[in-house]
């Protein structure tokens, strides 16, 4: 805990048995539990992050949002539940070590939503390939447009108070996840801000952005939900 906070991991893992290990190793000590949703890996994910402290989870309907619904679910059910959840991916990109960074507008400012943005932060070259930068750069001109909110990343990395997270009902199982939740947090008039975070090359080839079907698919899921909640 800190300042008297509970604070809660949700890792959607799909074989990241090579990273998973580097990932928890970095959560700061002041996170009570980490839980790393198994989305139906083929390889030791599941083993690795058990011997590594993670609470873990199998959810085999394939999906990005439905690995983060699953950790919720858990969540929910808990006595003690979380004041604040962070979701951050499981392939070593994001660094867990900024962790402190992204809570702190919400200890500090009361801030309902934090998203970690890789535009305004240090990118290791080659972190984020072309079609991922020109997508977010899409996405995000579209929010604007379309909301009248500013936004410069849908970055995964990112921190919201429990009890407001379950306010806004996700229910993306797929690509969609990241910008829904941004939209939801504006349609429901929840705080938000942006604060830069580090980014660096995955561990691994990319399941989604390093594949022809992956890239597509997620440009026209993030379209298809940016228009839908309109």
């Amino acid at each position: 805990m800190i300042e008297g906070k509970i604070i809660d991991v949700i890792i959607p893992a799909y074989n990241e048995e090579n990273s998973i290990p580097l990932v928890l190793n970095d959560i700061p000590d002041f996170v009570r539990s980490v839980v790393v949703v198994n989305n139906n890996s083929t390889d030791n994910t599941a083993t690795v992050a058990l011997e590594n402290g993670a609470v873990v989870l199998l959810e085999e309907r394939q999906g990005y949002g439905s690995a983060c619904l699953k950790g919720i679910e858990y969540l929910k059910d808990k006595e003690n539940k979380p004041d604040i959840v962070v979701f951050l991916d499981a392939d070593y990109s994001d660094y867990p070590t900024e962790m402190e960074k992204i809570i702190a507008p919400i200890l500090r400012e009361d801030m309902d939503m934090v998203i970690g943005s890789r535009a305004l932060g240090d990118k290791e070259d080659g972190s984020m390939l072309p079609q991922q930068i020109v997508g977010n750069k899409i996405a995000t001109i579209l929010m604007k447009l379309i909301y009248g909110v500013k936004f410069t990343d849908l970055g995964p990395f990112r921190a919201i108070k429990f009890n407001k997270l379950l306010e806004i009902d996700m229910r993306d199982k797929d690509y969609g996840w990241t910008v829904e939740m941004q939209i939801k947090a504006v349609k429901n008039k929840l705080t938000y801000c942006e604060v830069p975070v580090s980014y660096r090359k995955r561990v691994g080839a990319s399941k989604i952005a390093g594949t022809f079907k992956g890239t597509v698919m997620a440009g026209y899921k993030i379209i298809f939900t940016l228009f839908k909640y309109a």
